[in-house]
């Protein structure tokens, strides 16, 4: 198998989250060399990363539906309750971080630039985000996890959520709200210390970099071709 995947990609952190706490040493990580182009829909007709190959020509998108192929061929250790309502606490908080967080983080990491943002898009979704996170402030877990007093798929899809909250809502001219919700906030202090959200963190981190990197270069070429 095979994850095609991205540094700064929320989902694909998602998924290679798991893929560490599972100790799973056997899924090399590549970017697609066609990503984001026409031709990476050939294989992909999503268009999105991640993605798991199978084999050739057999892939499977969407990372949650990932996340729960390799825990059902990976069994142990379970980042599922031990029961089907345990597992329900699990679904729901990743859901919510899926659907509510990342989901709107993702359409507004588009309204950064504020030469070109629609500002009722920008309040609209920021109000969803904001919104997500008052949910998770009376659903999360106490003690440094999501839920059930251990690392679950809800902390791999949360974590990466959290760390786009901080990192790009700022950049909408958005407060970040996490402070303001106490739970959260040490939910995301604590999570951090985890090793497999660690590592999560600082490949998001270096795919930041290398984006602002990117829009630096372009910035410089074009104002040279101005003058």
């Amino acid at each position: 198998m095979k994850l095609y995947s991205g540094d700064l990609s929320p989902y694909s952190a998602k998924v290679r989250m798991q893929i560490y706490a599972k100790g799973i040493g056997d899924i090399p990580f590549e970017r697609p060399p066609a990503f984001p182009t026409l031709a990476w829909r050939e294989i992909s007709p999503i268009g999105r990363i991640p993605v798991l190959e199978l084999a050739p020509g057999d892939v499977i998108a969407e990372s949650e539906v990932i996340c729960e192929y390799l825990e059902a061929i990976y069994p142990t250790p379970s980042l599922l309750g031990a029961t089907p309502r345990e597992t329900a606490d699990v679904r729901v908080l990743s859901r919510l971080a899926d659907i509510y967080l990342l989901n709107n983080m993702f359409m507004l990491s588009g309204q950064t630039r504020r030469s070109t943002r629609s500002e009722a898009v920008r309040d609209l979704l920021a109000g969803q985000v904001i919104r997500g996170v008052e949910a998770l402030e009376k659903l999360i877990g106490e003690g440094g996890h999501a839920c059930l007093g251990r690392l679950t798929l809800a902390d791999c899809t949360l974590t990466p959520a959290l760390w786009m909250i901080e990192n790009v809502l700022p950049g909408t001219d958005t407060p970040d709200p996490i402070p303001a919700n106490p739970k959260v906030a040490a939910y995301w202090a604590a999570i951090q210390t985890n090793g497999s959200a660690a590592r999560i963190i600082v490949e998001m981190n270096r795919g930041l970099e290398e984006r602002r990197q990117l829009i630096r270069e372009a910035a410089a070429k074009a104002a040279h071709a101005a003058q």
